[in-house]
């Protein structure tokens, strides 16, 4: 009886594609495209129940993500001025069922700013379908700081991480805003990972919405989640 054997086949990887027919090769960013580069990180097959990371929401606009009901909670920053420029006042007006708009969420916040002009207090709107939290920005002041971001975001996380009914939950950066800026101990704004960072140590465990200019930064790259790898620690100390 002769033995046959047999050559097994080498495994060929199929490299994966995204569109169909030429859509790949047609839409192959050039330097001048505003793009993101996204970087992966971690393992795919590790997973735990345990909510330890921010995602970040690269090419979502949180607007429309609010409006289809993707999230129970929005947070965002409200002062007691004007925030016809901001997304309380977009989403206020838009949902079909909220009873808010710019003058009554600012009038709102005013009341509150009267009572307590220096605390950076969390203020909740219930516009029906989505439960808004907002960081009522310090009377006196026309800029929130990181401190005021550590103090609203571990109120917040007290508020939604032990409360189901109030996830998922979705923030604003404060970066790039026009009604409630955010600027670090020198007077400029401060990097995303600074942010970040401030509210993971807060113990805010929901996603980050960065803002739409951060969309154009490639070829830095970014990544999906914060903290980010131990990597990028490495680099920064002179390894690798």
């Amino acid at each position: 009886m002769k033995e046959i054997v047999m050559n097994a086949k080498p495994h060929t990887e199929v490299r994966p594609r995204i569109y169909d027919g030429d859509g790949d090769t047609l839409m192959e960013a050039d330097r001048q495209s505003n793009r993101l580069v996204i970087l992966p990180c971690g393992d795919p097959r590790i997973a735990t129940p345990d909510r330890h990371r921010i995602r970040i929401q690269w090419g979502h606009y949180l607007l429309a993500d609010m409006m289809t009901r993707r999230y129970r909670t929005l947070i965002c920053g409200v002062n007691a001025e004007d925030n016809s420029h901001g997304i309380i006042s977009a989403l206020g007006e838009m949902l079909p069922t909220s009873q808010w708009d710019n003058e009554s969420i600012t009038n709102y916040a005013k009341g509150y700013s009267e009572i307590s002009p220096d605390k950076v207090l969390v203020l909740k709107y219930d516009m029906d379908d989505v439960n808004v939290f907002a960081l009522l920005r310090p009377k006196n002041r026309d800029a929130y700081t990181l401190e005021d971001i550590s103090v609203g975001f571990t109120k917040i996380a007290e508020m939604i991480e032990n409360r189901w009914d109030r996830m998922p939950c979705a923030s604003v950066s404060f970066l790039g805003a026009k009604s409630n800026r955010l600027v670090g101990d020198d007077g400029v704004e401060p990097s995303f990972e600074s942010l970040l960072r401030t509210a993971h140590d807060a113990g805010y465990r929901g996603d980050i919405y960065p803002s739409v200019r951060m969309w154009e930064l490639a070829p830095t790259g970014v990544f999906a989640t914060y903290p980010f790898p131990d990597s990028l620690k490495i680099m920064r100390s002179g390894g690798y």
